[in-house]
């Protein structure tokens, strides 16, 4: 083994590979499996943490080896209780990431990438340039932190996840999906699939690749407009994956996983807000089971859309209820520490963006 002069992150191989390294470097292949329980369901972030295995195993671990761990750079605590982290990469790059408490529940928000290359309107991260993806250990130390958070401060584990963070991540699918069977597996955090939500932009390929790959998890679509000339306007992404072709990519999902879809819908002042918007919304309901989530608008700095008006709001939301849409209308957390939903960005990355 001497030739590993570049430390290779140890949590990139398989369990697989792992065995096979373990037998080249004379260790016996149980080893392994000792190690990879240590990485993934005891998160541990050095080989010296690992008391199971001997002295001399762990030295040669630490020579050849590295965890490229993820670390917590600030933390703020909004008045609501939302906890909204500066994650740290081994590499020098920062991401984003967000713990919201509510009653029932204790939600864990990650970023998938670093930055974003989608550019969408009203959204902060779509300022910043997309540097890279997220390896699946990156999102994974996410969930791992945040969950030690939620039981520091509020005494309860972690109930959910939601990739809402900064980020696409169906353009990072092989990172998503590896860091996903890792949250769920048994030699893993073994959280339940259902209690993942993955966002998306809308990215039609990779909505039916989903199909395909016969997902557990849940999916939510950032919609906010049902109507193609106003989604191209705020959201480029519309102009190569229509609503047509969404449509499309979501009833092929449905008949794969049998799984609804959450539709997501800020709701902007003399936009988007109208009964003619609300009855375009309602008929794009009507393709595959749903519920959707209204959202109050966020405000960044680099974008000028106003939140609707209350009574705009609530006859927006009665209309679709009398057209038997299942609608929740969703209050922002931790938007005094910037960390509600779109206002995710490393603030001189987004200035320097605009």
């Amino acid at each position: 083994m001497e030739k590993a002069l570049v430390k290779k992150d140890i949590r990139s191989y398989s369990l697989e590979n792992l065995k096979t390294l373990f037998t080249e470097m004379g260790e016996q292949g149980f080893r392994a499996k000792q190690v990879y329980e240590w990485l993934w369901k005891k998160s541990a972030w050095s080989f010296d943490e690992m008391t199971n295995l001997s002295k001399d195993l762990r030295e040669k671990l630490n020579q050849n080896f590295t965890i490229n761990a993820v670390a917590i750079d600030k933390q703020q605590i909004s008045s609501d209780r939302t906890i909204k982290n500066t994650f740290k990469l081994y590499d020098g790059n920062i991401i984003e990431g967000v713990l919201i408490p509510t009653e029932d529940r204790m939600t864990a928000c990650v970023s998938s990438q670093v930055g974003c290359s989608l550019t969408c309107k009203f959204c902060a991260t779509g300022y910043m340039d997309r540097k890279r993806n997220l390896n699946a250990d990156e999102i994974y130390d996410q969930v791992v932190l945040i969950d030690k958070q939620a039981r520091e401060h509020y005494g309860i584990p972690l109930s959910n996840i939601v990739y809402m963070g900064m980020g696409e991540p169906l353009l990072n699918y092989s990172g998503m999906m590896k860091s996903v069977e890792r949250l769920t597996a048994e030699d893993g955090l073994n959280m339940a699939a259902k209690r993942i939500t993955v966002s998306t932009a809308g990215i039609a390929k990779m909505i039916k690749k989903l199909g395909d790959d016969n997902v557990k998890f849940n999916l939510a679509l950032s919609l906010h407009a049902a109507n193609d000339t106003k989604r191209n306007e705020i959201m480029p992404i519309n102009e190569q994956n229509s609503l047509t072709a969404l449509r499309d990519a979501l009833k092929y999902y449905f008949a794969k996983t049998k799984n609804p879809v959450t539709y997501e819908y800020i709701v902007f002042n003399d936009f988007n807000d109208s009964l003619q918007d609300a009855k375009e919304l309602a008929q794009f309901c009507k393709h595959v089971p749903c519920k959707v989530n209204i959202i109050e608008y966020n405000p960044i700095s680099f974008a000028d859309f106003v939140n609707t008006e209350e009574d705009k709001l609530e006859a927006f939301a009665s209309y679709l209820r009398k057209n038997n849409v299942n609608v929740h209308i969703r209050k922002s957390r931790g938007k005094d520490i910037d960390a509600a939903c779109g206002q995710l960005a490393v603030k001189e990355e987004a200035a320097a963006g605009h």
